[in-house]
């Protein structure tokens, strides 16, 4: 009997592509990448991850053609609102927030325009490429507004006079800068995120996927926590331990020798400035080591 194999979809190229590929590598798959493929096998686990457009992915899943995604909550919004109003398949089920592909999908005006609220743009156009979206929240707003919809090249369309304002993603703002235009609303949030077909009905997969989200938590975990080493005074202990940023019950052990020192071991899951080390040191530490952690399970 064939062995039933995970399909994970994942972004082919883009802005998610490598930092998705980079945290499956560091959950222990053996990956033979190659840009070319549309499709490669890992290893060491039964998974196939097929390479494809971000905006197809959230349909895969929903249709139950890939059991996993790896997409962005502002394309995942878009595709289930589009899906719904023509009635297709739009269930899936979301497994983890990640921590890349921070965005955010905004309402920009020319510097010109004398913005005040989402009010101010009634009557007028809105070119994005995010019609559904935008089309919700103006509804929500109770704002009546054309929608302007543009596959690229967003931010030229008030400029070329195609729109008074435009509904794009920004991360840094630079390129609405560049462009003579304001942030003016957020209407949406976004990240990376995992996604779930709506049901697995293979038990195997079903432990598969239950594995692979523990390690995918773990090592999201572990780049956010550092291990805290450092020689220390008995009667500053407790002092030590309230100066470390999210560390839970910390190791304390005997020090060779010494009747009056004890050596602290502690993961932090908070970032440790020079400032905490600074203070760890006028309580009597010594020996103060900050390591990275590559992996962690709890």
């Amino acid at each position: 009997m064939t062995e039933k194999r995970l399909k994970i979809a994942v972004q082919k190229s883009g802005r998610l592509s490598d930092a998705t590929l980079d945290i499956l590598k560091r959950c222990g798959l053996r990956i033979n990448q190659s840009k070319n493929k549309l499709i490669t096998h890992v290893k060491n686990m039964p998974i196939d991850i097929l390479f494809v457009r971000d905006d197809d992915i959230p349909g895969l899943v929903m249709e139950g053609v890939v059991d996993l995604g790896f997409v962005g909550d502002n394309i995942m919004q878009e595709v289930s609102l589009q899906r719904a109003k023509f009635g297709e398949q739009a269930e899936f089920v979301k497994l983890i927030a990640l921590d890349y592909g921070h965005c955010r999908l905004s309402i920009a005006t020319t510097e010109e325009q004398n913005y005040t609220s989402i009010q101010d743009l009634s009557g007028c156009r809105i070119a994005t490429s995010y019609p559904y979206s935008l089309g919700r929240y103006l509804e929500e707003q109770g704002v009546s507004a054309k929608i302007v919809h543009l596959t690229g090249s967003v931010e030229v369309a008030p400029r070329a006079g195609l729109a008074d304002a435009i509904c794009d993603l920004v991360s840094t703002g630079v390129t609405l800068e560049a462009n003579g235009l304001r942030e003016d609303e957020v209407i949406l949030r976004s990240a990376a995120t995992l996604v779930r077909r709506p049901t697995i009905e293979n038990e195997a997969l079903k432990q598969l996927v239950d594995r692979l989200i523990v390690r995918i938590n773990g090592v999201m975990q572990a780049k956010e926590s550092k291990y805290i080493m450092l020689h220390a005074p008995k009667n500053q202990v407790d002092a030590i331990i309230n100066l470390l940023p999210g560390a839970e019950k910390p190791t304390i052990l005997p020090l060779a020798g010494s009747d009056d020192q004890v050596a602290i071991h502690a993961v932090s899951t908070e970032t440790v400035f020079w400032e905490t080390m600074e203070s760890l040191k006028q309580l009597g530490g010594s020996s103060i080591l900050v390591l990275p952690i590559e992996k962690m399970m709890e």
